[in-house]
């Protein structure tokens, strides 16, 4: 699988960067070739277009935000402890990765609607993963009954997105993880017990 080969990775965190340097736009595929110390027609053994590689560098660090989350879910702890521990996981990566919090921020954004809906399909499965958190809060009673998933879903992860966005667009002047104890406060007053 081409995923296992190390010029997979070193071309995703080289497309990382560039994007986030140069913006997806001006990002010609030989400029992520020449930060990935590879040949330009490398890149075309692993990845389509410069499209494919937006989508794979999504797939891949999403893949790693829903891997944290899954052992966040396993952990016999409280819904409410598991939110906290969501939501400061996914500060923590993007803090830890300025570049990174640029492309899924900013340039993740600007891209087309077919583009859009490929990472609509990636996004799906971290947002089971916090409905899975949000059911069991409403089953052992911490979380109010009657609140509606897919609503508390999106404000949740609204609420995070939007703030990592608005720490991107601040330039990462403050420190994004010291907000998780405000974020978390915020959300459970909207949907606890």
């Amino acid at each position: 699988m081409k995923k296992d080969k190390p010029k997979y990775k070193q071309i995703i965190d080289a497309a990382i960067i560039v994007i986030a340097e140069n913006g997806y736009h001006q990002s010609q595929v030989a400029k992520i070739a020449k930060q990935a110390g590879v040949a330009d027609g490398t890149i075309y053994l692993y990845f389509k277009n410069k499209e494919d590689i937006l989508i794979s560098v999504f797939e891949e660090k999403m893949e790693m935000f829903a891997d944290n989350l899954k052992e966040i879910i396993e952990k016999d702890v409280t819904a409410s402890e598991k939110l906290y521990k969501m939501i400061e996981n996914h500060f923590n990566v993007l803090a830890s990765n300025h570049h990174l919090a640029t492309v899924t921020q900013l340039e993740l954004r600007q891209s087309n609607l077919a583009l859009r809906l490929r990472i609509n399909a990636v996004l799906k499965n971290y947002l089971s993963l916090l409905d899975s958190i949000l059911k069991e809060g409403i089953e052992n009673g911490e979380f109010e009954r009657t609140i509606d998933i897919r609503l508390a879903r999106q404000m949740v992860f609204g609420t995070i997105d939007e703030t990592t966005t608005t720490w991107v667009m601040n330039e990462y002047k403050y420190d994004l993880v010291d907000l998780t104890e405000k974020v978390h406060r915020l959300l459970l007053n909207g949907i606890k017990a």
